[in-house]
């Protein structure tokens, strides 16, 4: 069982990097669009982070599932896959943000973004105190 768990704490930390970085990134490719009025390095290299943590955040969800069914579905998991949940559907949310940045269309301003990228922190905190403190 080890080695799921190391599978799926590696993929966990790549998924976040995305989840992390690719708000942040947007901002910088807004203003690299508003400079060169076409689509850029910051944008190719934004989308390649965003579709290649989508599969480790795949792999991440099976794996938190597969060892949460063998520890026989605790509490403390429920809540920690609802917030999780929570994660995937920002996640999402970036996602169409990324895909119309690819159409040059960028609507959302950089306070929101920064914004935007801190919710995620917040729920990651909130992902690692239930594991960690296991309330229920």
């Amino acid at each position: 069982m080890n080695w799921l768990k190391i599978i799926h704490l590696l993929c966990v930390m790549g998924w976040m990097t995305s989840i992390f970085a690719v708000p942040r990134a947007l901002i910088y490719w807004k203003r690299e669009f508003a400079q060169r009025q076409e689509f850029g390095p910051l944008g190719d290299l934004t989308i390649r982070l965003y579709r290649f943590s989508a599969g480790l955040g795949v792999i991440a969800l099976i794996t938190g599932i597969w060892l949460a069914a063998n520890w026989g579905f605790p509490t403390w998991a429920w809540l920690k896959l609802a917030l999780v949940m929570a994660l995937v559907a920002h996640y999402a949310w970036t996602g169409r943000m990324v895909l119309r940045a690819k159409r040059g269309v960028f609507t959302e301003s950089d306070r929101f973004l920064r914004i935007f990228n801190e919710i995620s922190v917040v729920g990651v905190i909130a992902i690692l105190w239930v594991v960690v403190v296991k309330p229920f």
